[in-house]
């Protein structure tokens, strides 16, 4: 999956080791959630709204290049627990953070979660629209009960990939979209007509793929039914 420590981010890799800067950066980090988690606990909150207050700083630290690396993996360690927060990180004001969210989302994500992700195609932030893109078109941790609807995805995909001016979020839309290729004849339209005129060479290569005739098109094509022996 995306966004763990080591893989590309945005172009860039993250550390697999911290710089000394980086390492008091981190314990910078655990002590703010200890430090509040005191707090709280000295005014007598209760402990679920203790761990909510835990989540919500973790999720603060998405928004800083040190500490979030660890946020994101205590997060995700926490799993189903910390989706309530991870919600809430979908309106923070910092982008970086509702990216990160959506990219927690595309691990963990659950039935209750999808409309607030599908809202998330409409973020002013090109990063965001890619990590929901992205989220919404992945199968590999998804249950079928969390796999997005055509009737409400599709057109919204296809919208993206003919008009939105980032030609990365194009290109991801491109990803989405190819989810019903073999099954609604608009799909496949939107990638041939995205294949033939997109300004970019990069989205119209990539549009190709998954429009009928491309390669991988041709290698997901449902398999025709053999028939039986009589």
């Amino acid at each position: 999956m995306r966004r763990l420590v080591g893989e590309r981010v945005d172009g860039e890799r993250m550390p697999t080791t911290d710089s000394p800067k980086e390492a008091r950066a981190r314990a910078s980090a655990r002590d703010d959630v200890q430090e509040v988690v005191r707090e709280e606990a000295s005014a007598g909150v209760r402990a679920e709204a203790l761990r909510d207050v835990q989540a919500d700083t973790l999720v603060h630290a998405l928004s800083s290049e040190p500490r979030r690396p660890e946020a994101f993996r205590e997060l995700l360690r926490h799993g189903p627990a910390a989706i309530p927060a991870i919600r809430r990180g979908l309106r923070h004001p910092h982008p970086r953070v509702r990216e990160q969210c959506c990219n927690l989302l595309d691990h963990l994500l659950v039935p209750e979660v999808l409309d607030d992700l599908i809202a998330m195609l409409d973020d002013p932030n090109a990063q965001v629209r890619v990590a929901v893109l992205h989220a919404l078109s992945c199968d590999r941790c998804k249950t079928d009960a969390c796999r997005p609807d055509s009737a409400l995805v599709l057109p919204r995909g296809i919208h993206l990939l003919h008009h939105d001016p980032d030609a990365h979020v194009r290109a991801m839309a491109a990803e989405l979209v190819a989810r019903w290729v073999h099954t609604h004849p608009e799909a496949a339209a939107a990638l041939t007509h995205t294949h033939e005129t997109d300004p970019s060479p990069t989205v119209r290569k990539k549009a190709g793929w998954y429009a009928p005739g491309g390669p991988i098109h041709r290698r997901t094509a449902p398999r025709p039914r053999r028939r039986a022996r009589r």
